[in-house]
């Protein structure tokens, strides 16, 4: 995990594009009741993807929807998204991701490695639900500025309600990307190995990793909702075989952290 990924605001600002059209009776796509989720996340994990030295971070938590949706269940990992489909047992829609700058000051490890610039990814997205208790979700993103690969996200998640406001939820996770992706965040080139010490490399595209994730999630009022989480990833394929990881960092990516959000209802004209 990323020092971008830990910082990326997990900005659910489900905005909906003017190209969704208006809403029937000429309202507006905007128009009707909506919620804001606002809040904040704290976890031990990597400093980024592919380390080995772990720091405590922080960062906030915002998501924006619209009242009313059918979602039956959200992961810490679903990246802001506004369902143009919304069928209960299968919803689809645009999704996008915030990338903030990976350099130096990330870690002392990547002295000597082109940063990777500000930016962030977008593209669609797709789950279903095949039973009450399981939702597969995949995700295809784009990069835009930070790196201008393909990424695709695919990720189980079983779910059930201990009591009347505890789920604990738990499932696999599969990531893959294309080359221009790995070549941003594990690729060393001549200049680069001279400065930072790294052997070259020149990576393809492939699986980038393998894993799993846990939660549990306390509903603690109407409009509070808290929970602890732990995570797993083992780096595969292009990322495993970088020189950054081989000779700086770890293929193994574990994380711990709790959240927070709290709600707030609002209706728009």
């Amino acid at each position: 995990m990323s020092r971008r990924s830990a910082l990326a605001l997990s900005v659910g600002v489900v905005l909906g594009l003017a190209s969704a059209g208006q809403a029937e009776d000429g309202q507006y796509f905007w128009s009707g009741d909506w919620y804001l989720k606002v809040g904040a996340t704290g976890f031990l994990g990597p400093k980024y993807d592919g380390g080995s030295d772990r720091l405590f971070q922080a960062a906030p938590l915002i998501s924006l929807g619209r009242a009313g949706s059918t979602v039956r269940f959200s992961s810490r990992n679903d990246n802001p998204a506004f369902a143009f489909v919304d069928k209960g047992a299968f919803r689809a829609g645009v999704v996008g991701k915030l990338i903030l700058e990976r350099d130096e000051d990330t870690s002392s490890k990547l002295e000597g490695l082109d940063p990777v610039r500000f930016g962030g990814e977008l593209g669609g997205f797709a789950e279903v639900y095949p039973t009450d208790w399981l939702r597969i979700r995949a995700e295809l993103r784009q990069g835009i500025r930070s790196h201008h690969g393909l990424i695709a996200d695919v990720a189980a998640d079983g779910f059930v309600d201990v009591s009347d406001n505890v789920r604990v939820s738990a499932g696999p996770r599969l990531s893959a990307a294309t080359s221009d992706y790995f070549d941003a965040y594990y690729g060393v080139s001549s200049s680069e190995a001279a400065k930072s010490g790294y052997s070259k490399y020149t990576p393809s595209g492939g699986l980038n990793s393998v894993g799993a994730g846990a939660a549990i999630t306390w509903q603690a009022t109407e409009k509070l909702e808290t929970s602890a989480f732990a995570e797993y990833k083992r780096l595969l394929g292009p990322a495993a075989d970088s020189s950054i990881v081989k000779e700086g960092g770890s293929r193994n990516q574990f994380l711990v952290g709790l959240s927070a959000l709290y709600r707030f209802d609002f209706t728009l004209q």
